[in-house]
């Protein structure tokens, strides 16, 4: 037979009759020296839904894993236990962090799905012909095809960034094709009327070869300049790469397209057109060249110097409107939720600090936007964000009306302000965490004052605190609460304690056992492991007449009150004493509202240190997002100035002359006029995502350069003409179609982002639609008037150089020779 001896149990009663001692023939029982029943762990913490008791379960994803497949299947297990629970207990959830990413990718989406309707249209009112508006939207597919499987091949997610790159793309994967197939078309009408027609293929392949060399220095200028997205680190760089990425697999595939699938497109659709047969361009077409022949190009090449002054004035111009603009980190993000801390002062009870969490929840359900909250009053020790019970976290769903966020935010702290003795901070989840990544502070600024002492750290926060105060634009401002509270501060007389053989270690490991609690062992109740602790009781804890007096052994086996070995007395101490970098700190945090992040934390770096004076070993340290933002910009402004560097030598391969390079270049800060001009007006902040355009549009402003230079010096060296006036006007009449159609898909694309600047997903993007679509305004229209007119006047000796190291190099002469057309435009 099987023999067990059973002597666990689960019955207090029977835990007390255990026995700890046999003293004179007598047992001493457990429930003698000591009170056994059950009881629950140091309370940490409340949560509640709605103003009403609830338990907050947070479920946490492994980095990597899929955050929306993650959400279904957590809600399939939820719905699964829903039949099980009681009828009156249910299951809302707080804050789908899914909804905001398919709310994001969605309209992402919707944007390059809109962006590629205004590419169709833009095509087929220049091309009018169906089948060349067929030849060269197959890039957009095509080219979107090749990014997936990279995507894939790189283990690369499709998310609102990756999809914010081919969003800004669409209407630049097809600038090759548009190129190349308005090249052909209009070689293959001229060779239509020519007296001696030459074979089709030839003149497809001859057309092809004509714009390839100035198609490929073109899009390897684009992939230069998104290099340095890739040398950003923290949180910008994680964002925006992703468009580097997907811009670049982008353009490269349809770099190849161009070469491979539209000359075959072309050979099989476009030879048997009638519309070869005709001499004339579309009615949209000889319009465009009418206007641009009357108004831009006879009037800058008769006065070039007039033309180049107005232009560097437009570039001064829009240089004075950089410091009139703020400057932020990140866009705004609209995540459809708010994250509310209502901290109450340090000491408060977690009853109290529930009440008022409470409180504060009944106040918010009575903003109309505001159907549902969760609140968690403190957290556990435990908890990757350990909170003391003064402090609660509402979490809350906000539903859509004709409000502005602004506005809403403005309702919620002006409800809330309503509540006495407590501060409030209002933000997002997301934003929340990434402020805390920056600066360890759930705020956008973070005013950190470091020093040895805590009494001149509070005296300091207090005054920084109210030159804070009086900076217009600074929202849910606080101090970090380091304040004293009342201890019994229990400190060990080592020489008293020596006389009975006592070591200070020892005596405050008893005392941490008895004072905090010692777990001892576990007693199993049926599936559940209990904790079996043993500690004082709440009375002895408290009251230091009692600590006086509690009997400590000896080494020797007798005992002596704790009294006679220690002071133990009432006092105040510090709730709390914050360390970094080895040093004690304390900070002052605060959001702004109406107002840009760089300003104020200029007016900040002005005014503090004179309005607050430190003594020796205090000082004060900028953090946030604005630190952040000084950091990210100083970084892209010098890999710019390298990547411009070798742009420069990419594009003198090329054209073998650096003055032609610098006219390519000149097209940049032309390109910025617009560019900072919309930023002005429609944004008014400079963030990291107004850079990451800038850097895009100065990509974009050279191909259109690249193409055009490049066609003069094909017609003076392939075609007969001589430098002067009319062959820049021929070449430029020419050029017009190709730059026009590539800035009006490039630009028009992103009228989708552009109008829907506070959508989820859309949000961070908009800067940059803003930046390329103002740039590429400026770009094209300047461009027509100021290449042509530098080019006349700096352009000579140049092209003529260019053209004779050109044919000293068999490499560059890809070229071959095509008969001067019949009919000029």
């Amino acid at each position: 037979k099987l023999v067990r001896n059973l002597g666990r149990t689960a019955d207090p009663a029977e835990i007390g009759a255990t026995v700890v001692k046999y003293h004179d023939g007598v047992p001493i029982f457990l429930r003698d020296v000591a009170d056994v029943g059950h009881g629950i762990q140091p309370m940490r913490g409340q949560a509640g839904v709605s103003g009403a008791p609830a338990v907050i379960l947070g479920v946490q994803k492994q980095p990597g894993a899929d955050t929306t497949g993650l959400t279904r299947r957590v809600e399939a297990a939820l719905a699964e236990m829903r039949p099980s629970l009681p009828t009156d207990v249910r299951i809302d959830v707080l804050f789908r962090q899914a909804t905001f990413i398919q709310h994001a990718v969605v309209n992402v989406q919707e944007a390059i799905r809109d962006g590629a309707i205004m590419v169709v249209i833009i095509l087929f009112l220049f091309l009018l012909n169906f089948r060349t508006t067929f030849i060269t939207l197959t890039a957009i597919p095509l080219s979107f095809a090749v990014a997936a499987l990279v995507f894939h091949w790189l283990g690369i997610s499709i998310n609102t960034m990756t999809l914010g790159g081919l969003a800004v793309a669409v209407g630049m994967v097809v600038d090759d094709a548009i190129v190349d197939v308005e090249n052909v078309f209009r070689r293959l009408r001229e060779n239509q009327h020519a007296a001696r027609p030459r074979p089709v293929l030839r003149v497809i392949a001859d057309a092809s070869a004509e714009v390839r060399n100035s198609i490929l220095f073109a899009t390897l200028v684009i992939v230069l300049v998104f290099l340095p997205l890739f040398a950003l680190g923290g949180i910008e760089g994680r964002l925006f790469a992703p468009i580097g990425i997907a811009t670049i697999v982008a353009m490269l595939a349809s770099f190849v397209v161009s070469l491979t699938v539209i000359p075959v497109l072309c050979s099989y659709l476009l030879p048997r057109m009638s519309r070869l047969r005709t001499e004339r361009d579309g009615w949209l077409v000889r319009l465009l060249k009418r206007l641009d022949a009357r108004f831009i190009l006879g009037p800058s090449l008769r006065n070039p110097w007039i033309v180049i002054g107005l232009a560097v004035a437009l570039v001064a111009g829009a240089a004075t409107l950089v410091p009139r603009m703020g400057r932020t980190f990140l866009p705004e993000f609209n995540e459809g939720t708010a994250t509310i801390n209502v901290i109450a002062p340090p000491g408060t009870s977690l009853a109290e600090s529930d009440r008022i969490g409470r409180l504060a929840e009944r106040l918010l359900l009575t903003i109309p936007e505001i159907k549902l909250t969760g609140r968690r009053t403190g957290r556990a020790e435990l908890d990757e964000h350990a909170e003391g019970v003064h402090r609660s976290e509402i979490d809350v769903d906000l539903t859509a009306t004709g409000r502005t966020r602004a506005e809403l935010l403005r309702d919620i702290r002006t409800k809330l302000a309503d509540l006495p003795g407590v501060l409030v901070s209002v933000g997002q989840p997301i934003s929340h965490r990434l402020d805390h990544m920056l600066s360890g502070v759930q705020a956008a600024i973070a005013v950190k004052i470091y020093g040895p002492d805590l009494a001149g750290l509070r005296r300091y926060a207090a005054q920084v605190e109210a030159v804070m105060q009086r900076v217009p634009g600074i929202v849910d401002l606080q101090v970090e609460k380091q304040v004293l509270i009342p201890q019994v501060k229990i400190a060990v007389n080592r020489e008293h304690a020596a006389l009975y053989g006592l070591q200070p270690g020892e005596l405050a490991s008893r005392l941490e056992a008895g004072l905090n609690g010692r777990v001892v062992g576990q007693v199993l109740e049926g599936t559940r492991t209990i904790d079996l602790v043993v500690r004082f009781t709440d009375e002895s804890r408290a009251d230091a007449t009692r600590l006086r007096e509690l009997l400590i052994d000896t080494p020797t086996g007798g005992r002596v009150p704790l009294g006679l070995i220690a002071d133990v007395h009432e006092s105040q101490g510090p709730n709390a004493i914050s360390r970094e970098d080895a040093m004690r700190r304390i900070v002052i945090s605060a959001n702004v509202a109406e107002r840009d992040l760089g300003s104020i934390v200029a007016q900040l770096q002005s005014e503090l240190p004179t309005a607050v004076p430190m003594a020796g070993g205090y000082f004060i340290a900028y953090e946030g997002q604005f630190q952040s933002q000084q950091q990210a910009s100083r970084l892209i402004g010098i890999l710019a100035v390298l990547t411009l560097g070798v742009i420069f030598l990419l594009l003198y391969a090329h054209f073998h002359s650096a003055m032609i390079v610098w006219q390519v270049l000149l097209n940049i800060p032309l390109a910025f006029v617009g560019a900072l001009a919309l930023t002005w007006f429609a944004v008014g902040t400079i963030s990291i995502a107004t850079l990451v355009g800038l850097i895009t549009l100065a990509g974009i402003a050279t191909r259109n350069t690249i193409m055009m230079i490049s066609h003069y010096l094909h017609l003076m060296e392939r075609e007969g003409e001589t430098f002067g006036a009319s062959m820049i006007t021929r070449g430029s009449l020419e050029r017009l179609v190709p730059v026009t159609m590539t800035a009006l898909t490039a630009g028009l694309a992103l009228i989708p982002l552009v109008l829907a600047a506070h959508e989820p997903g859309k949000e961070i993007l908009y800067p940059v639609a803003i930046v390329i679509l103002g740039g590429l305004i400026s770009s094209t229209l300047l461009d027509m008037a100021v290449t042509p007119a530098v080019f006349l006047k700096f352009g000579r000796h140049a092209a003529e150089k260019s053209l004779a190291r050109a044919r000293q190099d068999p490499l560059d002469a890809t070229v071959a020779p095509v008969p001067p057309a019949v009919t000029h435009p």
